[in-house]
């Protein structure tokens, strides 16, 4: 079975919004920014342990050369050729007893031997006279066209030996030992280096000479080698360092530790601020939804209840959008309502136009046939005036029907509406006098209209009747017409009664009427030629106190 993807709330597509447009940006700049740092602090560790390799190497070079230049620089003074004589006055014992001390810890002894290996001269006066076997050489260095040995190193100690030459003669007299104190090359590196970085002496095979105290433990990724070059010979020696790359790209960590609680903190602020965020936009938008929902009950508590308009720009454009939507909705029913309403009309037309016409009309010839009877009585008369009368209002009524159910289209031509006002005026003159009501129209000049003059005519000649037979004795009607470079506005209105509020929503619909004997077919006939025109109509309280309908035609041209 196919699972549909999860909806996301809108809280959560904010959060994520911001994780996607702030967070996470952010995120990536901090990784390439610490792994830039990390890479740049990397390579200056690397510089800085080059350095201290070449350093430290020529460290371990100077006193190397300063040990092998110290036993050469003693094998040449005139004291050494004491050994012709054994050192009988331990002249030269002394001498190299003092000479040790003032070196301190770098000479753990200095001997003398003759050419049997019996020690003749000694720092150290237990080891006079004993013989004494050298360690297996190593190599060999050349100071001064004087070759001196230096051996394998062993309890930490080395030998450096030269051969002591007679000054005369030119023969090997005997030879000068100095037993160097290797711990001063262990000492010398520990010094060198922190705690964070260890250091070793490797000779040419990778073996290590002498190192740090750390040195040997794992972890240390971190590696430089320098060899030994100077002005002495010693056969492939280096000095390596290695640091623990924890601990060299250790500030970068920190600053990554505190980019993470940054971002961290940045969530959390942003999740406190998604909420309120959210809420702005979720409540006005429940609240739509809600109204959305039960807004077939609003409608019928309210005809004129609106959407809410709270929120953000957006909503209240959703709002508003929504509301014009009803507005449509509503009118867009009206308009089936009363399409329904005139199908029904056409119906009736239909069926009234041939069977009630022809009755009509038959019934209307005979009623004028017997008026011409000279015989006929008062009363019969009076009747056949009724008859006529009836006939006639019935026949209007079928006409009505059928402009109401099948109106044809309007007919457009230049109109003078000014013209034709006087002249609908003009025409309800006697039925306006028989009641005393005045019908005042404001002369203008003259007001081009593109129009039907039939259909304009029926619509003046209703609205103008309706106001006669609603108007009490000695009622007004005005008439008022305006223009402007958009629109032509006819106004007619009356101080009558005009038409309770409960029934204005309902005055343009068929068969509505507030008059005793009306079909309500008239002011439906009235919107139906002006929205045929292009135009618009509406009603309102005049300011005379009685009704006031508003006609809003589409400008044309003045003369």
């Amino acid at each position: 079975m196919l699972l549909m993807p999860k909806s996301f709330t809108i809280k959560q597509l904010l959060l994520l919004a911001f994780l996607l447009a702030g967070i996470l940006p952010a995120m990536l700049v901090s990784a390439f920014s610490f792994s830039q740092v990390r890479a740049v602090l990397k390579n200056e560790v690397m510089r800085d342990l080059q350095t201290l390799s070449a350093s430290m190497a020529i460290d371990v070079q100077r006193m190397m050369f300063e040990r092998v230049q110290n036993v050469h620089s003693w094998s040449q003074l005139d004291i050494m050729q004491d050994v012709h004589i054994g050192d009988v006055d331990k002249r030269l014992s002394d001498f190299l007893l003092d000479t040790q001390a003032s070196y301190q810890q770098e000479y753990r002894a200095l001997h003398v031997l003759d050419g049997q290996g019996q020690i003749v001269a000694s720092s150290d006066a237990t080891l006079l006279g004993k013989a004494m076997t050298l360690p297996a050489p190593w190599f060999q260095v050349q100071v001064a066209g004087k070759r001196l040995t230096l051996s394998v190193i062993t309890e930490d100690v080395m030998h450096i030996s030269q051969v002591i030459v007679d000054a005369n003669s030119g023969q090997t007299i005997g030879r000068l030992v100095a037993v160097f104190n290797w711990r001063v090359v262990h000492k010398l590196l520990n010094d060198a280096v922190n705690q964070q970085a260890a250091a070793a002496l490797m000779d040419g095979d990778g073996h290590v000479l002498a190192a740090t105290t750390g040195w040997g433990k794992k972890g240390h990724a971190l590696q430089v080698n320098h060899g030994l070059d100077g002005n002495m010979a010693l056969p492939g020696w280096s000095v390596r360092i290695e640091k623990s790359h924890s601990l060299a790209v250790a500030p970068v960590h920190r600053l990554g530790y505190v980019f993470l609680a940054l971002l961290l903190a940045a969530l959390i602020f942003s999740l406190m601020l998604v909420r309120p965020i959210g809420q702005a936009i979720i409540q006005p938008l429940a609240q739509l939804t809600r109204f959305v929902r039960n807004f077939h009950t609003h409608a019928q508590q309210s005809a004129t209840v609106r959407p809410p308009q709270a929120g953000p720009p957006e909503l209240q454009e959703l709002s508003k959008a929504f509301e014009k939507m009803i507005l449509d909705l509503t009118k867009s029913q009206d308009n089936l309502t009363r399409a329904a309403k005139l199908a029904v009309v056409g119906e009736m037309a239909a069926a009234m136009s041939h069977e009630v016409r022809t009755p009509l009309g038959i019934m209307r010839s005979s009623a004028d046939v017997l008026l011409r009877e000279p015989q006929l009585s008062a009363d019969g008369r009076e009747v056949l005036g009724f008859i006529i009368s009836e006939t006639e209002r019935l026949n209007k009524l079928v006409s009505s029907l059928i402009d109401a159910a099948r109106p044809r289209l309007p007919t457009m031509q230049p109109l003078d509406i000014t013209q034709l006002v006087r002249h609908v005026v003009a025409l309800l003159q006697n039925q306006a006098q028989t009641k005393q009501i005045s019908v005042l129209f404001n002369e203008t000049a003259t007001v081009m209209l593109l129009a039907d003059q039939d259909q304009m005519t029926q619509v003046l000649m209703n609205l103008l009747m309706n106001a006669l037979q609603i108007l009490p004795q000695q009622g007004k009607v005005f008439i008022q017409l305006t223009h402007t470079a958009k629109a032509v506005v006819l106004t007619v209105e009356d101080n009558g009664p005009g038409i309770q509020t409960d029934n204005q929503a309902q005055i343009f619909e068929p068969f509505f009427t507030q008059r005793a004997g009306g079909v309500g077919l008239g002011l439906a006939v009235v919107r139906q030629i002006v929205q045929a025109h292009l135009g618009d109509i509406h009603y309102q309280t005049s300011q005379y106190g009685g009704a006031a309908f508003i006609m809003t035609f589409p400008s044309y041209p003045q003369v």
